[in-house]
């Protein structure tokens, strides 16, 4: 398969921004071709790809000209930058550990033709010759193998930026943004002096089948374009939420610039000393203002299209619980969980959650905790908790994003903050809701909570195991903890004796190996 894309006329600044491009989507494996002349532009081009990664637009980046291979550690990867023109034979590519830059990481190429026969198949390649004017240069960019489709998206993403800025601005600089664990990426994008982020979210297809020919995503209603983030952040900007504006909208490629909210999410501003009660508060603020102004059940789209926020799946819940069976068990206890032990625990779960799925909808934004909560406070009260990550919401009680808030899966949430704000939240909710009912909703709060750590017990091995992200793990000690503050409840007494039975504490704190 290959992608050829022509660019005529570009100045300096144009080529380092089509650099930072093809940064955004360069991976471990991957070769970068640069041909042309001397003088033609290829080490420009080389320095702003490199300084892309580095995330460093000053970095010194020296020709590789007399040591044939300059290498860099980057924040996402290893790069090898190699200028072949002086090597004398192709077996020389050997030597200069050509082999092991791509085995773990990236290789920018100049002078690929001196060993043209050893470059690999799936690869980049970028032809530089003389434009229009002296200072300008034409570019094709050829992508072969898993590079085409990359590279037709790189040519979406720059014509969609020509399109959504305003005529006149000069686009600065785009910087790669860490994303989450789907198929989503992010950048930030600068020009004219203002800061938006790039959310490139392409459709997927349908992963394999793992129940009754359906995917997970389907099972378990997971947003698969941006309709769902368009109608929803609108919704939620409406109700006063610090959603991020939405600029610019391709909803059939799957782009979007958004708001910029920043860098100071949950996390970052706990390391710079802002109280986690007062953060965490604020979070329980905006789920109270949420109560009291609910979404309506139909989102308008742009073009007259709508959306209905979806309900839970039983089939996805279980599913879910499952991952404690398929990646934790064996982990921990040497092989496979029985068949027996499977269907017993499924079948102490299903009144479980038989009772959750009757509860009445209110709002579940599914992934309301820290990484996705932004501290702005610059903003009025009210506003100064920033929402992203909210495209797969669905219409489910409004105790559910309590949980993912007071019992956060990658932060501590001290059982004294998680009992104090949850009692607030119980107060206010009591005084503004006559005939509501307090232990309902203790009970939905704790049979999800349970619910939801046992998923990520399991998924946290599976990060490990088949993912190769052994970073998760730290993560586990606290989601034990807040499993068993959900077991305590009187509701979930057969659950509690069924964990410690099979999970003792000694298996809790086995060490996994990495």
């Amino acid at each position: 398969m290959t992608r050829a894309w022509h660019l005529a006329g570009l100045d300096t600044a144009d080529v380092e921004r089509l650099a930072e491009l093809v940064a955004l989507k360069l991976k471990a494996g991957d070769a970068v071709l640069l041909r042309g002349d001397l003088g033609a532009g290829k080490t420009t081009l080389a320095r702003a790809l490199i300084r892309a990664l580095l995330a460093d637009a000053d970095a010194e980046v020296p020709s590789p000209t007399f040591p044939i291979v300059q290498p860099y550690v980057t924040p996402r990867l290893a790069v090898g930058h190699f200028d072949l023109y002086r090597i004398a034979d192709p077996g020389d590519l050997v030597e200069v550990g050509f082999e092991e830059a791509l085995a773990g990481g990236a290789a920018i190429v100049e002078w690929p033709d001196r060993a043209e026969d050893d470059m690999p198949a799936d690869r980049l390649e970028i032809a530089i010759d003389a434009g229009p004017a002296p200072s300008l240069r034409n570019l094709v960019l050829t992508g072969l193998g898993s590079w085409a489709p990359r590279l037709e998206r790189i040519r979406l993403i720059h014509g969609f930026l020509s399109r959504a800025l305003p005529q006149g601005t000069r686009l600065e600089r785009i910087s790669y943004l860490q994303g989450d664990a789907s198929a989503r990426s992010y950048a930030r994008v600068c020009a004219s002096g203002t800061s938006l982020v790039l959310m490139d979210a392409p459709r997927m297809p349908d992963g394999p089948p793992v129940l009754n020919g359906l995917p997970y995503s389907r099972i378990a209603h997971l947003a698969e374009d941006v309709g769902p983030f368009v109608a929803i952040g609108q919704a939620l900007a409406a109700a006063g939420v610090s959603a991020p504006a939405i600029h610019a909208a391709d909803l059939e490629q799957g782009l979007l610039l958004l708001e910029d909210l920043g860098d100071l999410t949950f996390g970052r501003a706990l390391e710079v000393g802002v109280p986690q009660g007062r953060l965490w508060g604020a979070a329980v603020d905006l789920l109270l203002r949420l109560r009291r102004t609910p979404l309506p059940d139909v989102l308008p789209l742009p073009g007259g299209a709508v959306y209905r926020l979806p309900r839970f799946d039983g089939t996805a819940l279980g599913i879910e619980i499952d991952l404690i069976l398929d990646w934790y068990w064996p982990e921990v206890k040497g092989g496979p969980a029985p068949d027996a032990i499977r269907q017993e625990l499924r079948a102490l779960w299903a009144p479980v959650l038989d009772r959750l799925l009757a509860e009445p909808p209110g709002l579940f934004l599914r992934d309301f905790h820290s990484p996705n909560l932004f501290w702005l406070p610059e903003r009025p009260p009210g506003a100064q908790v920033g929402v992203i990550d909210f495209q797969d919401a669905l219409a489910e009680p409004w105790a559910l994003d309590l949980v993912s808030l007071l019992q956060d899966a990658r932060i501590d949430v001290p059982v004294e903050i998680e009992t104090a704000e949850r009692e607030r939240y119980l107060r206010e909710v009591a005084r503004l809701e006559p005939g509501f009912d307090r232990e309902r909703f203790l009970a939905t709060y704790a049979a999800f909570g349970a619910q939801r750590n046992t998923r990520l017990i399991g998924l946290w091995v599976r990060l490990l195991r088949r993912d190769g992200k052994p970073g998760y793990l730290r993560h586990m000690s606290r989601t034990w903890d807040y499993l068993g503050r959900n077991l305590a409840h009187p509701d979930l007494a057969a659950l509690k004796a069924w964990y410690e039975v099979h999970f003792s504490e000694t298996l809790r704190q086995t060490t996994i190996r990495i």
